[in-house]
């Protein structure tokens, strides 16, 4: 089972710039889009229809912004909309299907970049995520939760440490809510496999930072420690151009 996590910053946008022919060729079984910025009737989901997935989306109230989806090859025995909290929910930020005993979560971390009053907002929702993860996981223990996290865990997720030492996404306080996350039950699927250097998942339009790699890790797919034993391989596909986001991906028994 391949599920894949992309935040394709417009799914219009990606669309037109190949998605549907990336799918064709690795054939995700489940794909965890952010940033689709769209409301549903504005979605051409026939293209999605003629691969055979179930769509399932929640957008943002505010047209254009944020927003997440669900598509999967199997149809899900249930999907939730949002986290049950309102200023959360109206931004479109966490979708969850449930599959026979496998639940996948795809959701947007907020970003921080834009000043004070956002980065506020991005440590409360992150204080909330904690919470609603761990009541997920007591539910739900076989529990992947994918998407854009908005923030690079170590020095080795990110180009430029030293200069980024106080940019939204590396902040330390970020940096230290990723660490007691993993540490409370979770697993960084793609460090299991890769423990090198240089691999980024978003690269800055500006001067030819993708090009040069110069880019951060910031989306992921956790797992649950009751799926560590079946974890089969995971990875980064920079090759996927469709956005300033590349997919992560992972392989699971079963």
């Amino acid at each position: 089972m391949k599920i894949f996590t992309y935040n394709v910053n417009g799914i219009r946008s990606a669309l037109t710039k190949g998605l549907i022919t990336w799918m064709m060729r690795e054939k995700p079984d489940v794909l965890c889009l952010q940033e689709i910025k769209a409301q549903e009737d504005q979605i051409p989901v026939e293209e999605f229809d003629a691969l055979g997935y179930h769509c399932n989306w929640f957008p943002a109230e505010k047209k254009g912004y944020s927003g997440v989806g669900i598509l999967s090859l199997q149809k899900p025995d249930a999907v939730y909309r949002g986290m049950g909290i309102d200023r959360y929910d109206a931004e479109g930020r966490l979708i969850r299907a449930d599959f026979n005993g496998l639940t996948v979560v795809s959701a947007y971390h907020p970003s921080g970049t834009t000043g004070d009053e956002r980065q506020q907002f991005k440590m409360e929702w992150l204080e909330d995520f904690f919470d609603y993860a761990h009541y997920l996981k007591n539910e739900r223990p076989n529990l992947l939760l994918a998407g854009d996290y908005n923030i690079c865990h170590r020095p080795i997720d990110i180009h430029d440490p030293v200069r980024n030492a106080n940019s939204s996404g590396f902040l330390p306080e970020e940096r230290e809510w990723m660490e007691e996350f993993l540490n409370s039950g979770f697993t960084d699927t793609f460090r299991v496999f890769n423990k090198h250097p240089h691999h980024y998942t978003w690269w800055s339009y500006r001067a030819g930072s993708r090009a040069r790699n110069l880019g951060w890790r910031i989306d992921y797919i956790l797992s649950s420690g009751n799926l560590r034993n079946k974890l089969l391989h995971a990875w980064i596909d920079p090759k996927a151009v469709h956005s300033d986001h590349c997919p992560a991906a992972l392989e699971l028994e079963g």
